[in-house]
């Protein structure tokens, strides 16, 4: 795909609120449709296993929903979050710290997945020149682009020497709300999320509360339907309008117990009713 200089009209406006802008953006791919909130991911490159379950949860959660993700095609959380945007078919957009010409993506362990980005639809973009090669030194500028593009930033993990903490303090200079993920106390990847949890982030243990603050309201879920039941099946949901146990349902239902064993379960698997606490109750 053909990289283009994306006119200054073009850009997202959070960006254009933001200090230090860029004086050009480059573009590889398709930017996200109106309405689409963005956010930014970010943590070590070194990711623990429950970063990487964490991450993934919290993203495939989000699917259905008019989401980005935003983050830097590096090592660990960065990709982490890329790939688990493409399972839940979330657009996703890549901030090398390089130019977008494919002699020059960096980390060129994650040329492929950049290829995977712009094939399922996102964008790669970048303040570099096309063939600029990456240096160490431009990644804490890349980061402030990736805050800038973003509507939040989600701290995965990050240890107490981790450049995502510069990525952290700017998210609260550039107004954008920090949410973190919990940590084991004493856990040396918990030292960013929980320092940033203490001075006012906001704890995120579900998707639900990455939608609260994007300020997207969650899809309702859809009620089950009981059209269609019978005899003793129709029977037993009436009996449900509360909570009963089996004891319960064989006195009030007058089934004897192996047909009202099947029929609970027949209901379960119809996602009608479920088991919770030895009682039955509906969905």
């Amino acid at each position: 795909m053909e990289i283009r200089e994306l006119d200054r009209t073009r850009w997202p406006a959070q960006l254009l609120e933001t200090p230090q802008l860029p004086e050009k953006l480059w573009v590889r791919g398709s930017l996200p449709g109106a309405g689409t909130k963005l956010l930014a991911v970010v943590g070590s490159r070194a990711m623990t296993r429950y970063g990487q379950e964490a991450c993934e949860k919290l993203i495939s959660g989000l699917a259905g929903y008019p989401v980005s993700i935003v983050s830097g095609l590096a090592l660990g959380v960065d990709a982490c979050a890329h790939k688990a945007a493409l399972r839940a078919g979330l657009h996703t957009i890549a901030i090398p710290g390089s130019g977008l010409d494919d002699s020059v993506i960096s980390p060129r362990s994650n040329f492929g997945l950049a290829k995977e980005i712009l094939n399922s639809g996102g964008a790669l973009i970048s303040e570099q020149e096309p063939m600029h090669k990456p240096w160490l030194k431009e990644f804490p500028s890349r980061n402030r682009l990736m805050v800038g593009l973003a509507d939040a930033v989600l701290m995965v993990e990050a240890g107490e020497k981790s450049g995502t903490l510069i990525t952290a303090r700017l998210a609260g200079e550039y107004n954008r709300e920090l949410l973190c993920i919990p940590h084991r106390i004493g856990d040396p990847h918990a030292f960013g999320p929980h320092l940033f949890m203490r001075l006012g982030a906001t704890l995120v243990t579900e998707p639900l509360h990455i939608l609260e603050a994007l300020k997207i309201p969650p899809i309702e879920a859809q009620r089950p339907d009981p059209t269609g039941l019978k005899n003793i099946e129709l029977e037993i949901w009436s009996v449900l309008e509360q909570p009963k146990t089996r004891d319960e349902l064989l006195r009030s239902a007058k089934a004897d117990t192996g047909t009202l064993l099947t029929t609970l379960v027949s209901l379960e698997i119809r996602g009608l009713i479920r088991e919770e606490f030895g009682a039955w109750r509906r969905i």
